[in-house]
């Protein structure tokens, strides 16, 4: 999936897959995970919002299936 770069201190890259619904996450540590089942309108606010970490932990992180690649 192809991710793009965005400004953050936790977050390196965020890629979307709109058919799948699968959101995917590279952390500035290099963890890569994909969240399964993300709507688009989830993932354009994600991509809209000041701090992408904040929102991430608020409402993605732990509301959606994941799984670390």
């Amino acid at each position: 999936m192809e991710r793009v770069y965005v400004s953050s201190s936790n977050i390196r890259s965020i890629g979307y897959d709109a058919e799948s619904l699968t959101l995917e996450i590279e952390f500035n540590s290099g963890a890569v995970y994909q969240y399964q089942g993300v709507p688009q309108a989830e993932y354009d606010v994600l991509m809209n919002a000041g701090s992408k970490g904040t929102y991430f932990n608020a409402n993605i992180k732990n509301q959606f299936q994941c799984v670390k690649l």
